[in-house]
């Protein structure tokens, strides 16, 4: 693979903001109109490939090598960032009415970016084909209003590929053309915390931290997600009135509950205790907004989640899962609560392990125990968490190697990337027969079969 082609800061500003970046490849037309044709004849022939599209056509990972690409979800997820076994692709027929818009269900809505899809589509995408339509900075939110939300249609040439944040209401819209629209799905993971900007970052908006003016209706929250994105502690510093700014996270405008999060979190520490209180408050969206004041605030924040942690809900693990790196004090109570009744709780405490991404044995075995959970989605989660310890959770390759076979596509995937990721002769002697009995033959279909 070339030299990746990193996002600028401009880029990045953008991306922060709506919540979304396109990019072009630099494959040639000729590229992209045999996908086109290729694509076509699969689901006219076979149906959709879904999660074995790429083995289907494996030329498509030359997309995910352009270096414009590559760059782009470098910027947004760091250089160690893990394509994840999920893909799909998406075909918008002829006469369709599109979709609902909607939000992806994976993810419970946070605004870091640890997760992310990438759009490719291989057909040039005007608005009478049903181009994908996104609400752009609508990442933020819960909630989705269309009477106050803009629809931004991504129409673009063959070989463009838009990146959106994980939770960016988005649909297919009506296609009035007489031909089908297709848009393969991506979906990428953060697999380690940011330290450093890891686009081409300098200039004034190294000392701007992004640019925006406090007195932006979101610019609080813009100014974190840029320090968070740069490895830096936010330095939103704000002089609000704790008690009458929290009365504003029970707001029916979500907008004015976010600005009101965000401004307790750049008072500090001052607004821990309240913020801690209501995370018992009977509105479940205060609940929410109290969360990310409090992951927003971070480190400091931690020892009062270690506290709630003996008799919680997941919530407090939620947290510290989205504090990530900040939370390292909480590890011991973290491995704790991997042997929850609740699998939520299970799942978040495992996330959270992963997202410190603390080697310590205790945090190992802890996770290599719970690749045999009776829950699907906690042995996933685990096996992802420990991809992210990489050559640390060497002591769990038996229980990785076991879970090849797991029932759980997910589980499976991510068990072989925890592998890869381990690198050592043990590892890659359990993966690469697995791989290889596995294996995919992109020549095989119903009309050759040998």
């Amino acid at each position: 693979m070339r030299e990746v082609k990193l996002l600028t800061d401009e880029q990045m500003r953008f991306y922060v903001v709506n919540g979304f970046i396109s990019v072009k490849t630099e494959l040639p037309p000729e590229f992209h109109d045999d996908i086109y044709r290729r694509t076509d004849d699969i689901f006219e022939k076979e149906g959709n490939p879904g999660n074995n599209l790429l083995p289907r056509l494996p030329e498509l990972q030359r997309v995910f090598h352009d270096p414009n690409v590559a760059g782009a979800l470098t910027g947004l997820l760091g250089a160690n960032y893990y394509m994840h076994p999920h893909r799909h692709c998406h075909c918008n027929p002829p006469g369709s009415d599109g979709q609902r818009m909607h939000m992806d269900g994976w993810n419970r809505r946070h605004h870091h970016t640890r997760w992310a899809m990438a759009f490719y589509y291989p057909q040039p995408t005007p608005i009478r084909l049903g181009p994908t339509g996104v609400v752009p900075g609508s990442h933020y939110n819960n909630t989705y209003n269309a009477e106050a939300s803009e629809e931004l249609p991504l129409c673009g040439d063959a070989g463009d590929v838009t990146i959106v944040h994980y939770d960016l209401w988005h649909r297919a819209m009506p296609n009035s053309s007489e031909g089908p629209r297709y848009m393969m799905k991506f979906l990428f993971a953060r697999m380690q915390e940011p330290d450093a900007p890891s686009w081409r970052h300098g200039g004034s908006w190294g000392a701007a931290r992004g640019g925006w003016n406090h007195a932006d209706e979101r610019a609080l929250l813009w100014n974190h997600l840029w320090d968070w994105h740069r490895g830096c502690p936010s330095a939103n510093g704000v002089n609000a009135q704790v008690a009458e700014t929290s009365r504003d996270l029970a707001d029916a405008h979500e907008n004015t509950a976010l600005n009101a999060a965000y401004r307790l979190a750049g008072t500090g520490t001052r607004a821990i205790p309240t913020l801690t209180d209501l995370l018992d408050d009977g509105s479940e969206s205060v609940r929410r907004n109290a969360a990310y004041a409090l992951s927003a605030i971070g480190a400091p924040a931690v020892p009062g989640m270690i506290e709630r942690l003996g008799n919680d809900t997941a919530q407090t693990v939620e947290i510290l899962a989205d504090i990530g790196g900040g939370a390292e004090e909480a590890v011991p109570g973290l491995v704790d609560t991997l042997e929850h009744d609740d699998p939520e709780i299970r799942r978040w405490s495992a996330e959270a392990l992963g997202n410190v991404a603390l080697g310590d044995p205790a945090v190992v075995s802890g996770l290599k125990k719970h690749m045999k959970d009776s829950d699907g989605d906690v042995r996933r989660t685990v096996a992802l968490a420990l991809a992210k310890l990489g050559p640390a959770a060497e002591s769990a390759v038996p229980e990785l190697s076991d879970g090849l076979a797991d029932d759980n596509r997910y589980a499976r995937g991510n068990a072989a990337e925890a592998l890869r990721r381990i690198g050592t002769p043990a590892a890659l002697n359990a993966l690469i027969p697995a791989l290889t009995t596995a294996r995919w033959c992109p020549g095989t279909t119903p009309e050759s079969t040998f």
